[in-house]
This record gives structure tokens, sequence and C-alpha cells, in this order.
């Protein structure tokens, strides 16, 4: 009898989410079709972007929680388990439903091959986006909140019709995807836009922003610009921020600066929505500027590109300046790892390398000499890191994990078990 732990390291078998992506929107419609399109019986915010988007889709899926609907939130990649990536009020469901969700698309999927149908057997993020539509289905959500994975024309969730689409700021990644231009990627990323369906769009690069008017010119898509000059009364501490707007408050719990940029996007979603955006305040998006210890703190956070790494550093530059920083660092073989590295590396006293446990893992090794920090030293795994940061920060030090999504995930399952 298939287990959860069977589905999730078949999963796994069909390949990594990215390196054996099938751009193409072919197969989910057969098989969403097959299933009876379950991804037609809830009401959809969508949400592309290159940075934002998780935090933002959780600004937006809490205050509709908050409002009294039944939501769903799909998201990706997961930090610890594959649950997380399908949430239903909140919660990430359980590994039974997973599990049942996971048979009825992989049930579909071999009906529609056996018959000729689709040309091979859905992807990891097609197959997971199709588990989550049926279980939203099946548990009677209200409105789901639905994260593009890549792109967005292409990408899998690209299937829907929502009520509102959300755009946060383009910035480069995936560029072997996507394009080696901001104008090509948000192109792509505009591709969710649809006719007669508004869509609130984060504050922009002018050539991003331009291919977004663009794209919303053709297929008949209004849009509703972010405008920070809105922003009124703003604090930012280390724990979060708050602002008004259109004279309420937005309180948001996230730390970071660039959550300006995302609450206020999710404020005028909210808005758009007709509700209200007091849940804002109850968000909750872990592994992104987490803190998940103390004496010394221990700071999670996922910037896996230079825009994120930008905003990461001005945070730890802002707030905790005056400490010695200690940086855990570890990265996919896919991302811009050297000017990601020029940006953090300036801010730590000490460096420790490492790679987390999935073949895409770029060796330490291959890092060291793009690090431009008082001391570089290289740790097997994330466990002998975490280990010997622990063993030499002061109480007073900053520890910060950050590198790529998966580290975090890894370092957060053994800093809170």
């Amino acid at each position: 009898m298939l287990t959860y732990a069977d589905s999730v390291r078949y999963l796994y078998s069909i390949g990594n989410e990215i390196k054996t992506a099938k751009l193409g929107l072919e197969r989910i419609r057969a098989i969403l079709d097959h299933l009876g399109h379950p991804e037609r019986r809830f009401a959809i915010v969508h949400v592309a972007g290159t940075n934002g988007k998780g935090s933002t889709c959780a600004m937006i899926e809490a205050s509709l929680r908050q409002a009294g609907h039944r939501t769903g939130l799909y998201i990706s990649p997961h930090l610890v388990e594959p649950t997380e990536r399908i949430q239903v009020d909140g919660q990430p469901i359980s590994e039974d439903r997973f599990l049942q969700a996971f048979t009825r698309v992989r049930e579909a999927a071999t009906q529609l091959l056996d018959l000729g149908v689709i040309d091979s057997h859905p992807t990891y993020f097609e197959t997971v986006t199709a588990m989550a539509f049926v279980e939203f289905a099946d548990r009677g959500v209200d409105w789901a909140v639905v994260e593009v994975g890549l792109g967005g024309r292409l990408d899998a969730t690209n299937v829907v019709q929502p009520k509102l689409c959300v755009i946060t700021p383009v910035d480069f990644d995936h560029e072997h995807w996507l394009g080696n231009s901001l104008r090509l990627i948000a192109g792509e990323k505009a591709g969710i836009l649809k006719a007669g369906v508004p869509a609130v769009v984060a504050p922009q690069h002018r050539e991003a922003w331009e291919r977004i008017c663009e794209v919303a010119s053709v297929v008949g898509a209004g849009l509703i610009p972010v405008d920070l000059g809105r922003v009124g009364g703003l604090e930012i501490d280390s724990y979060g921020c708050s602002f008004s707007v259109d004279g309420a408050r937005v309180r948001c719990p996230l730390a970071g600066e660039h959550q300006v940029t995302n609450a206020l996007t999710a404020a005028l979603a909210l808005k758009n929505l007709g509700i209200p955006w007091e849940g804002i305040a109850l968000a909750r998006w872990p592994g992104r500027l987490e803190r998940v210890a103390e004496s010394p703190d221990i700071l999670l956070d996922g910037a896996h590109n230079p825009a994120g790494a930008r905003a990461l550093a001005a945070h730890i530059r802002r707030f905790y300046g005056d400490r010695k920083l200690w940086l855990v660092y570890a990265t996919m073989r896919d991302k811009s790892v050297d000017e990601t590295a020029g940006i953090l590396s300036g801010l730590a006293a000490e460096v420790v390398l490492t790679q987390v446990d999935l073949p895409r893992a770029l060796r330490p090794e291959v890092l060291v000499d793009m690090f431009d920090s008082p001391r570089v030293r290289v740790a097997e795994n994330v466990g002998a890191a975490l280990t010997l940061v622990r063993g030499e920060a002061a109480a007073t030090d900053l520890i910060l994990i950050t590198g790529s999504l998966f580290l975090v995930g890894e370092a957060r399952r053994l800093l809170l078990p």
C-alpha cells in the first residue's frame, strides 16, 4: 500500500522541479480536464514576480482567512516537507491528504498517458499544482492564493481564471528559462494577466514596468500600480513594519524594509477585493528573516538571488550593524553566485561555506574565492556548519544562514526539530 513517503520519493524521482521543468500548459490542462476542473470551484488570486511573491501571498491569505473565508494557499518551494506547499486555513495539509491527492493525480496521468492524450508524465511541479487544486476543491475553500512557480506565461499555475492578479517586483533570476533582460523576464511574468481581470503591480524597474504595460494593453487587463508615495507614518524595526495608507494603518509582522513594498501590494490587492487588510498582521512566512534562536541570535533568510541578497544586506546593516556577523552560506549551481557572494561577504567577519543534501548543490570549495571576508572556512554539511558557528560565536554575535531556501530548510529542521 502506497504511503506518504512513497509519494514524496516518487515526486523526487521525476526530477528536480527546476532542472526538469517543461514549460507549457498542455499536460496540466489535460489532467485538470480529466479531474473535472477542480481549479474552477473557488476564487483565485494569482501572484507572479521575482521577489516577494511568497510573503505577499501569505499576507493576502491571512487577511482572507481573518475575514472569515476558508482559504487555500499554494506556494513553492517548501522548507522541510512538501506538505507545506498546499495549505488550507493557514495549515499545511496532512500527510494522508497529500497522499490522497497525489494518488488521484498520478492515476489521472497514467490513464492519459495510456490513451496518448499527454506526451509525458507531468513534472514534479505540474503534479503538485494539480494536487493543490484537487485538495482545495475537496476541502471547499472559498479563496485560493496561488503563487507562480517559474515565470508565469507557461507556468503550470497559469491555467486558472483569477479574480485578481498580482505582480511583485521583477528582477533577474532563472535567466536560462526566462531570458537575460528585465524586459524578457517581465514579459514572462506578465503572462498571467487576463482580459478584464485587474492586476495590482508593485513598483518595478522602468523596462519591466514598460513591458508589463504592453502585455496588459494587448490582453485587456487593467493595471493598479502600487505607489510607495501613498505610504505615511512609516515605522520599521527588526521585527516588522507599520504604516498608513488611505487613512488606515497597515501592520506587517515580517522583517525587512522590502516588506513595506510587499505589505502595500497586499493591502491594495485586498482593497480591490473588498477585503479588510487587518489580517496582514497575522501573516507568517518562515525562513525569511526569521529569528530561530537567541544568545547568539540566529537568522534564517532564503536570499537566493542578487535582489534578495541586497535586501538582506540592507536589513543587516540597519539593525545589526554593530554585531559581529557569522555567515553560513550554501547555494545551488543555477544561481548568480558571484554577485550574491559579493553582496554578502562584505558583511561577515566569519564565513562558513557548506552544501545541502541535493544533487544541484554547489560544492563549497568552489565558493571560497568568491568571498572576501577576514576568514572563510568550509564545512562538509549543514549540521557541521551549525556546530562550528554555534561553538565559536559569542552570545552577542549574529549568525546568518542564507543563500538557498534548501539550506534554510535543512537548518530549520536541525534548529527547530
